[in-house]
């Protein structure tokens, strides 16, 4: 195939999904595109980062050793880069009742400035995401999604919505994410703050609440929104700042955080504090096929949401959900505490001693704080008891885990 045939890539050298051109592929001449780099690509390149694909992005796994940054932030802070996560906006007359229409959530409800964990569910009442609701005025609302389900949530709320006279609005791709987690979080965000009242807003902020803030750096002032919300197990803050701010904010971060301890870091990392501190993963714990009620978090699901009628209100996934709250469940979602030192990974089968089989391992690693692999799974109803002696199969090989209460780590 020549030059002259190949297919061109888009004039500005990245395909429908926002992936960058990387060349034509040998064989066929077919350009080649690859995972969507975030605003904060070159800086994590700077510093040395692996650089993985995930969930059609390309993000930093680790800048050294994963084990440090998960200990830096149990000791002191890390920065993560989540600007892959789905920010989408919900606003307009009635957008509190069109999303509680669309969630399982009561985000009518919701005060300004607080943020609410929710779930959309299908019709079945299968999982499609988990979420993060913020409230930011009286009709307005960000609905932070996973980034595997970023699109897909876009759809179904631009679906959901559709008979409600709301706007629904990408902001993906304008929105950067970091992440300040660990117990220095607090003052090294409370030094970039200027304004004493702002300052004061920010270190007073309850868990799950925002406040706009404007930040400090050497480049300029950072309008944010700053969130105390997190991912780790441990205090920490969100910030959500315009793509043309993310570089800045990244800097002003780590030079701030450097002489209290702050490292950056990546999904290692990321994945291994969650999981330390029991936090469901989607596609792990949570998947179309699990039920909130299945994850234990059945909490989440508001039966008791009414229309101005007050009549029961008719959300999707409210009919299979009322049914399934009514069911003994199947399954539990159990942490495992592995007796022995090989790690247990998402699908192993879980057996009782003698080898009945009795459940899955939906995440599994070696815990970093803990000093040995732990697991979460789900089992029987039988097998979920705190105490119980188990195995995981590990690759042909019986591992001896145990039973133990989630999560497995919890900050004094």
């Amino acid at each position: 195939m020549s030059d002259d045939d190949r297919t061109e890539p888009t004039p500005a050298a990245y395909d429908p999904q926002g992936r960058p051109f990387l060349g034509y592929h040998p064989d066929d001449g077919v350009a080649v595109y690859g995972p969507r780099p975030t605003p904060l690509h070159d800086e994590h390149v700077a510093l040395g980062a692996t650089v993985t694909g995930f969930a059609g992005w390309a993000m930093p796994l680790r800048y050294g050793s994963d084990v440090a940054e998960h200990r830096a932030v149990r000791t002191a802070a890390g920065l993560f880069d989540l600007s892959h996560m789905g920010e989408i906006r919900v606003r307009g007359a009635g957008a509190g009742r069109a999303l509680d229409r669309a969630l399982v959530g009561s985000l009518s409800t919701l005060a300004v400035g607080r943020a609410r964990y929710t779930m959309a569910c299908w019709p079945d009442g299968g999982v499609a995401d988990d979420l993060i609701v913020y409230r930011t005025g009286d009709e307005d609302f960000l609905v932070v999604a996973n980034s595997a389900n970023a699109e897909v949530m876009l759809g179904q709320l631009h679906e959901r919505c559709a008979a409600s006279d709301v706007e629904v609005l990408d902001e993906t791709t304008t929105t950067a994410l970091v992440a300040v987690q660990g117990p220095a979080a607090a003052g090294i965000l409370a030094g970039l703050v200027g304004d004493d009242a702002e300052r004061d807003a920010v270190v007073g902020l309850r868990n799950y609440a925002s406040a706009t803030a404007t930040l400090t750096t050497e480049a300029g002032p950072v309008p944010a929104l700053v969130a105390r919300t997190g991912y780790t197990g441990e205090d920490g803050f969100e910030l959500f700042v315009a793509v043309e701010h993310a570089v800045a904010l990244w800097r002003g971060l780590l030079a701030a955080g450097e002489p209290a301890g702050l490292v950056p870091a990546g999904l290692a990392a990321r994945d291994t504090l969650r999981l330390e501190a029991g936090m469901p993963l989607y596609g792990h714990e949570l998947t179309r096929f699990v039920t909130p009620y299945d994850a234990g978090l059945g909490r989440v699901v508001r039966l008791d949401k009414t229309d101005d009628d007050g009549a029961p209100l008719d959300f999707v996934g409210r009919e299979a959900l009322a049914q399934r709250a009514e069911r003994e469940p199947e399954r539990v979602l159990v942490g495992l505490e592995v007796q022995g030192r090989r790690a247990a990974r998402q699908g192993y089968a879980v057996t009782t001693p003698d080898g009945v089989p009795v459940g899955e391992v939906t995440s599994g690693a070696p815990s970093p704080t803990l000093g040995r692999p732990v697991a979460m799974a789900y089992v029987t109803p039988g097998a979920s008891a705190e105490g119980t002696e188990l195995a995981v199969d590990v690759r042909g090989r019986a591992e001896p885990v145990r039973v133990v209460p989630l999560p497995f780590y919890r900050r004094s």
